[in-house]
């Protein structure tokens, strides 16, 4: 990790044509178009986008996400849907490009900062409270998808073999990270401006989104530490969003190279790797769920059909990725109302009796925010929650069957938080496809580059958590 080079925006050099209209041949050598040092803002703008980029993308060398959710399952090549992560080095891409693109970017950007003695001292406190928060938010996907990892030593550039901290630890420390960077928001001061991509320099926004991560960070934590989880969601829920205007959308561009990835991995290329799986089909199909001509496309002959989840699928025979998902500028969900409201219900359920409504009330909300964000009305929805086997007062499971599966529906797009919900709450019941290599995965092991290059505090991690392999749960995974 620490042998990788800072990644900066590229920048175009300009070639200097006329040198016998120069007087001074030193003018040479001066790259006008190059400035001495990235400016903060910048460094910032790029995290954003990388952070959302490896998030979103599916391509099969960065994410397959969607595919250990099983919402969508492949065609030709069926390898990351029997769970093969090494042939492509799956998580040392991963890896790399969290820690390079957007952990490096953003510790570059608090230096520019705190050495900036010009700048306005409510303006640099919002700066580095935002920092803080997509710091926190990187290094939760990263701990959420290893385990053990590079933490207090990571950003130290001198220190070429990082021991990795204990999950558990690092994770309280996120969270009071979290909280202090929300107490220094100033919604009465500028930030980021225009260069803040994913609220514009709204620093009210800031506030809400952080009191939203909080709620789903304490969550994970509802089984391992549930007198703390409640304390702490009980604190975030009444600052937490309230409708979908709250919501933290990314809006990507219609202009490569900042399109969104799924436009460049499904369009650009021209490629027809991906269907939707037999296993989010067939639930919504049983349920006449009125998402699916927003999530797929019709297959051959009418109707929503999944490929079977595992194996070699003929593209044309099943439902394609829908047309909404293939726009250019398409935004991507850091968090939104939906997982918020979602994330009550299960609050009330666990006894968290300062979140205030009833589990019923805030489940409806979600799965109604969910249809309509997508396209559907209300109409659909309150038809579709009328169905005995979706309604909060009829539907099985218990709690976590219920909101699990209709979470699981809600989160369509976003696997990696689906991946996260599946292995916390254990619903929906997937099922791992025949000619699997390995059970569901459970976690990514580690990048092949720190057992190579920083073994002796790779082997220290793996004998930690239980073992490198992908069964071993996060301290977090309780059932």
């Amino acid at each position: 990790m620490k042998k990788l080079t800072l990644s900066y925006i590229t920048l175009a050099f300009a070639m200097v044509l006329a040198a016998s209209c120069t007087k001074n041949l030193t003018d040479l050598n001066q790259n006008s178009k190059k400035p001495a040092a990235v400016v903060a803002p910048t460094l910032f703008a790029n995290a954003e986008l990388n952070i959302t980029n490896a998030l979103t993308s599916t391509n099969v060398n960065v994410n397959i996400f969607r595919l250990l959710a099983q919402y969508w399952t492949e065609t030709t090549y069926p390898d990351e849907s029997q769970y093969d992560l090494s042939t492509r080095n799956i998580p040392q891409e991963f890896w790399h490009r969290l820690y390079r693109d957007v952990l490096t970017d953003l510790n570059e950007a608090k230096k520019v900062i705190n050495e900036d003695a010009t700048l306005d001292a409510a303006v640099k406190k919002n700066q580095l409270a935002q920092i803080e928060i997509v710091t926190v938010y990187t290094y939760n996907v990263i701990l959420n998808t290893f385990g053990n990892i590079p933490y207090t030593d990571a950003m130290d550039i001198d220190n070429l073999s990082p021991k990795y901290d204990d999950a558990k630890t690092v994770y309280l420390d996120l969270l009071a990270r979290l909280d202090a960077a929300n107490a220094n928001l100033d919604p009465a001061a500028a930030s980021f401006g225009a260069s803040d991509i994913l609220y514009k320099g709204d620093v009210a926004s800031w506030k809400k989104m952080a009191s939203s991560l909080k709620m789903r960070m304490w969550m994970v934590l509802a089984d391992d530490e549930p007198a703390k989880a409640k304390a702490g969601i009980e604190q975030a829920s009444p600052t937490a969003f309230t409708s979908a205007a709250d919501n933290a959308s990314f809006p990507y561009s219609t202009v490569p190279p900042n399109t969104n990835p799924l436009w460049v991995d499904l369009v650009q290329s021209g490629r027809l790797d991906f269907v939707g799986a037999n296993t989010l089909v067939d639930t919504m199909n049983a349920l006449s769920d009125p998402r699916r001509p927003f999530f797929f496309g019709e297959a051959a002959g009418g109707g929503f059909k999944g490929g079977i989840y595992g194996t070699s699928n003929d593209y044309s025979a099943f439902s394609p990725v829908g047309d909404l998902l293939r726009k250019k500028d398409f935004p991507s969900i850091w968090i939104d109302y939906t997982e918020v409201e979602f994330l009550r219900a299960e609050a009330i359920e666990r006894g968290m009796t300062g979140v205030a409504g009833t589990a019923a009330t805030h489940y409806t909300n979600a799965v109604t925010a969910s249809i309509i964000s997508w396209g559907g009305t209300d109409a659909q929805a309150a038809a579709y929650l009328a169905q005995p086997q979706v309604a909060y007062a009829t539907a099985t499971g218990g709690y976590k069957g219920k909101i699990g599966v209709q979470k699981w529906l809600a989160l369509y797009n976003r696997g990696f938080e689906a991946w996260t919900e599946w292995r916390r709450l254990d619903f929906p019941k997937l099922v791992k496809p025949e000619e699997a290599q390995s059970e569901i995965p459970l976690r990514y092991p580690y990048p092949v580059s720190e057992q190579n290059l920083n073994q002796v505090n790779y082997d220290a991690a793996a004998k930690a958590i239980g073992g490198d392999v992908v069964t071993t749960k996060l301290f977090w995974d309780k059932f």
